[in-house]
């Protein structure tokens, strides 16, 4: 724990040393994010470098340093994860929102912004809450078949306030017999061997079935591709954030599926990561 400091402005420099030795990237704007989950204070709008700590604000801090020290991911120590223009409360019961998955949203919207869309393995719910914040659809649903992240999605949606519909079930099964205009996913994509590779900061605090997807990483997508076509409307599309290494692969799987217009598309990074696929009966 860093030594009580009579001012926060010296909490911050200690803290921050500490990350950067911890080799934490932005140690600085960790150790802000750290004191702004103990005080719920936003720093950025305050000059508080001066403000005096009490001992039990200190101890709280020290608390949630050791936390990320250890190597618990920011998002769960704060408990707070930024997506497109939604916070959201993110923990052990769903992925953490990535910026990468942002793209998704943004290239679906780019096609559809109105009519019924479903998000499929909606986790924390970010894809589905975003789609009901930007979009104007008609309905918003959003399915999981982990209890523990529907009750995280309802959360978010509770505290954001946004109509989103929040069914229980494996991908498609409780969707059968209605039709979207759009459908969503951010599935599993990773081989096993790959999930066991990972580094314990993703490996040992988020959920095996949101990252692993079965030995080839292409379970989950060859399911959504292969019977993601009988719940669209003509013309209607399918947006899946993929693996890069997997991307032609999954563009194959959509091509033997019947899809029309089907796309890559780059992430932040110029990785393949976003496949988009339309339905077409004229096809």
């Amino acid at each position: 724990m860093v030594e009580s400091p009579a001012r926060l402005g010296d909490w911050l420099r200690g803290a921050a040393a500490r990350l950067h030795l911890a080799g934490i990237s932005e140690p600085a704007r960790e150790a802000r994010l750290l004191w702004s989950a103990a005080s719920g204070t936003d720093l950025a709008r305050f000059q508080l470098s001066e403000l005096a700590l009490d001992d039990a604000t200190v101890v709280t801090l020290g608390e949630l340093l050791d936390r990320r020290l250890s190597g618990e991911p920011i998002a769960h120590v704060t408990g707070l994860a930024g997506f497109r223009r939604l916070l959201l409360r993110s923990d052990r019961r769903a992925l953490i929102p990535r910026p990468e998955t942002e793209g998704l949203v943004e290239l679906l919207l780019s096609r559809v912004t109105t009519g019924r869309v479903a998000d499929l393995g909606t986790g924390s719910g970010c894809i589905a809450l975003s789609l009901a914040d930007e979009g104007r659809f008609d309905q918003v649903v959003a399915v999981d078949r982990s209890r523990d992240a529907l009750a995280l999605a309802a959360e978010n949606r509770n505290r954001i306030g946004l109509a989103v519909h929040l069914v229980a079930g494996d991908w498609y099964q409780p969707l059968r017999g209605l039709r979207f205009d759009a459908l969503m996913s951010n599935p599993p994509y990773l081989t096993d061997a790959e999930y066991a590779a990972l580094e314990p900061a993703v490996r040992d605090y988020e959920p095996r079935d949101a990252l692993a997807s079965g030995a080839d990483g292409l379970a989950a997508t060859r399911l959504l591709l292969r019977e993601g076509r009988s719940l669209l409307r003509d013309g209607g599309w399918l947006g899946l954030e993929l693996d890069c290494r997997r991307a032609d692969a999954a563009a194959g799987i959509a091509r033997d599926a019947g899809y029309a217009s089907i796309t890559l598309h780059q992430d932040l990074f110029g990785r393949e990561r976003f496949l988009f696929a339309q339905r077409s009966d004229g096809q």
